[in-house]
């Protein structure tokens, strides 16, 4: 098969526990489980349809990159860094299972 590259580079992280800050408050602890290589797009996020689910509404962008075996990471423990941009990951799709791509839905959530 032929890889499908890409522009882009992003971290894909995992919640790793808590630590504390000084006044006591509760800080996630993130861990970058694998860099990334592929395209992200952005998708218009008020889709007037109900074809998709939820998560996939909520989305704001789009990651597609060669398929890379995540294991057990999925939408409710990961996010998304590129170029300091944050995206928290809403659904992770290997379409048909075919294992040929991932497609990664996302949405932005902010700056670093």
């Amino acid at each position: 098969m032929i890889a499908i590259g890409g522009n882009i580079s992003g971290q894909l992280q995992i919640k790793n526990g808590f630590t504390r800050n000084k006044i006591g408050e509760k800080i996630e602890n993130w861990e970058t489980i694998e860099t990334l290589t592929g395209f992200l797009d952005y998708q218009a996020g008020d889709s007037k349809y109900q074809n998709y689910s939820t998560k996939v509404q909520e989305s704001t962008h789009v990651f597609i990159c060669d398929f890379v075996d995540l294991g057990n990471i999925n939408a409710e423990n990961a996010r998304m860094i590129f170029n300091d941009k944050r995206y928290d990951v809403m659904l992770i799709d290997n379409p048909m299972e075919l294992n040929y791509q991932l497609e990664i839905y996302l949405k932005f959530t902010g700056v670093q």
